[in-house]
């Protein structure tokens, strides 16, 4: 499976997914005409959306979409998703004849209450819950939600591409440096990124295995962020507590 990154509005990610031989899927199209001028482009056939959670910038092209290719559109059960053909929640399975795919669903609440991933063909399309070197925002759910989202990305083998729906890793390497600066898998990281979008090329997908290395959203079990939350007068013992004492602190970060 191809699997390209359109930009579209202003730090936005549409996933297109092709199988080489016409046949494609998209996810998260927070606009339509990004998509049509890329499958215009490499001549594909648009089969299919995949949408993870209600937000404009994620669903904003994705009725247009399905009226003009007359494609399913996949989503979770929110009232907010109004062109969802298919709904979908956790542990369902997504089969789709072509391209030739499969994806399994997971419910991963805390950025919204109904957000989903989808996780197959070696991909993680997890919208705007996991970022490369960060996470998102607490719109709707709590800290114990998120985080237990999270773990359960962090589960996945080591070698699944993580396809976030924003280009955020730059600011979110500059946060990370403050909480682990003696990291060398993060500065390493933060490294190619910068020499990445020095050259205009998307940072991500990257490996989960990167950013179990250098993501402290996925390492508040990391003797690195326990002293953190030592110096900041953070619970040590508590997990969720330093996992949204780092939330907070991202939040008003530079």
């Amino acid at each position: 499976m191809h699997v390209v990154p359109i930009p579209a509005l202003a730090d936005n990610y549409i996933w297109l997914l092709h199988d080489g031989h016409g046949s494609a899927l998209v996810v998260d199209p927070g606009e339509s005409a990004p998509v049509e001028a890329a499958l215009a482009a490499s001549g594909l056939t648009l089969r299919a959306i995949l949408l993870t959670h209600h937000h404009p910038d994620h669903i904003g092209g994705a009725a247009a979409l399905r009226e003009a290719h007359g494609v399913p559109v996949y989503a979770p059960a929110d009232e907010r998703i109004g062109m969802a053909t298919h709904h979908v929640a956790d542990g369902d399975t997504v089969m789709l004849p072509s391209p030739a795919a499969r994806f399994r669903v997971i419910a991963v609440p805390g950025h919204t209450t109904s957000h989903v991933a989808y996780v197959g063909e070696g991909v993680l399309l997890c919208g705007d819950t996991l970022f490369s070197l960060g996470c998102g925002r607490m719109f709707e759910g709590t800290p114990a939600q998120m985080l237990a989202s999270l773990d359960q990305l962090a589960a996945l083998p080591g070698d699944t591409r993580v396809c976030c729906g924003h280009e955020y890793t730059v600011a979110n390497g500059r946060f990370a440096s403050t909480i682990e600066p003696e990291n060398a898998a993060l500065a390493a990281r933060v490294q190619q990124v910068a020499t990445l979008r020095a050259a205009n090329r998307p940072s991500v997908p990257g490996t989960l295995a990167d950013e179990l290395a250098a993501n402290p959203f996925l390492r508040v079990d990391s003797h690195a962020v326990i002293d953190w939350c030592r110096r900041h007068e953070v619970r040590t013992d508590d997990r969720i507590a330093r996992f949204a004492a780092l939330r907070g602190a991202k939040d008003t970060f530079g």
